[in-house]
């Protein structure tokens, strides 16, 4: 018969494994390059997009981020908010067929945003915000396929597609979902997470799987504790009989 000292501490190596499995998995979907909010109304004006990076290195720091901005459904009215020790660098493409809104035809978009100059440490994450001016209504999403440079050399390229019905790719590009609505008004659906600060923790998510691996970690700890409240109730058995 296990003794109750040798049974609690089975049941809290269990319950601290499983909590360490899942913290490992939620970090792996922290990492990702994030796109805030992850949707608009289709041809939605006046809004902000906000490109979350984190830096998911423990001995090198970001030190340039580019964002490569789709020219088939292109974003018109791109403007770049100046981040604190950041230099943005925009790049204008001239479209194949121009765009005709009530301000007149489009002939040229911003392609691509790179950052550089700043850095993102270990364990911290930096927003970058773009404004625009009106989205594409002819499409059901938009992929933001974005390079992440650190200090060491390195390049993580955030370019994979994701396929609907399939895993995540290792890398996968930010994605905004475009949803049906009154285009034009300018807003975002009222789930959508605000820009916040750099911060020195780990980076907020809100990544359902993140949250399901959460609760998963919550009910495994809980499972540890009732089996050693089991093995303490068996063992004050055997000693009273």
């Amino acid at each position: 018969m296990l003794s109750t000292r040798t049974a609690l501490r089975r049941a809290g190596t269990v319950a601290a494994l499983a909590a360490a499995g899942v913290l490992t998995a939620a970090g792996v979907a922290f990492a990702h390059v994030t796109v805030h909010p992850d949707s608009y109304a289709k041809g939605a004006t006046d809004g902000v997009l906000t490109f979350r990076v984190p830096n998911e290195e423990d001995t090198a720091d970001t030190t340039k981020v580019q964002v490569f901005l789709p020219t088939d459904h292109p974003v018109l009215g791109v403007l770049v908010t100046p981040q604190d020790g950041w230099t943005a660098k925009v790049t204008t493409t001239r479209l194949k067929t121009p765009v005709k809104t009530d301000d007149g035809t489009i002939t040229d978009v911003v392609s691509q945003i790179t950052w550089s100059g700043g850095r993102i440490r270990s364990g911290e994450y930096q927003d970058f915000d773009v404004a625009f001016g009106q989205l594409p209504d002819d499409t059901d999403q938009l992929g933001f396929k974005t390079l992440q440079t650190y200090s060491d050399g390195k390049v993580v390229r955030w370019i994979e597609e994701t396929q609907k019905g399939a895993e995540e790719p290792e890398n996968p590009a930010p994605v905004l979902k475009l949803t049906a609505g009154a285009a034009g008004d300018g807003s975002a659906p009222m789930t959508a997470s605000p820009s916040e600060p750099k911060a020195t923790a780990k980076a907020s998510s809100s990544d359902s799987t993140a949250r399901g691996l959460g609760i998963a970690g919550l009910v495994a700890g809980v499972l540890g504790l009732v089996a050693a409240g089991v093995a303490i109730a068996r063992g004050r058995s055997v000693r009273s009989s």
